[in-house]
């Protein structure tokens, strides 16, 4: 017999996004504020996170329409900017360094699907973007990378693998194209 896909079958498996309660009350504030397209005050959004359990380091630009699946899995560092329209869907934790910009557009992606079984169950992966790295408009990062300090994912790739400290990367899948090198301020 031919083995398919029986989504009929798809459960969460050990997932749980958390109390029912919690999740239903950042449903509202996400829908109504972190996505919205209205330019709340960047410290009510921080302010917010926290409240709902994300670890918000000082001087977080969050600008509009941004998604976070689950603020309690995240962590951000210190003078980190989100560009618009960014998804952090953290069905698993996230962890964001100091100085990182994730531009418009940008998706992190914690969930994946196995597809080798029929019952397609979660694939989950933690991602870890380490200090000063630049995640660039429209990029993907996939379940399980972690970017090592001041790597460049560039515009519209897909990291699956993890990308090496104080490198650039650019494609799908991406790969190494030079060394990142930063000049002094004359």
């Amino acid at each position: 017999m031919e083995m398919t896909t029986d989504l009929s079958a798809f459960n969460t498996g050990t997932y749980k996004a958390g109390p029912k309660w919690k999740v239903l009350s950042w449903y509202f504030v996400n829908y109504y504020i972190m996505n919205s397209a209205f330019p709340w005050p960047m410290g009510l959004k921080s302010r917010l996170l926290r409240l709902f359990g994300a670890k918000v380091g000082k001087g977080l630009v969050i600008k509009t329409k941004v998604r976070i699946k689950n603020p309690w899995r995240l962590t951000i560092g210190d003078h980190c900017w989100i560009g618009e329209s960014v998804w952090i869907d953290n069905l698993e934790d996230v962890h964001i360094g100091s100085h990182v910009c994730v531009s418009q557009g940008a998706l992190l992606l914690t969930g994946n699907h196995d597809y080798t079984q029929t019952d397609f169950p979660y694939r989950l992966g933690k991602i870890r973007l380490g200090d000063g790295v630049w995640i660039g408009a429209g990029s993907i990062v996939c379940p399980g990378v972690s970017c090592g300090s001041h790597a460049i994912l560039t515009v519209k790739s897909v990291a699956t693998r993890d990308l090496e400290p104080w490198q650039i990367y650019a494609g799908n899948p991406a790969t190494f194209v030079r060394k990142r090198t930063m000049k002094t301020n004359a």
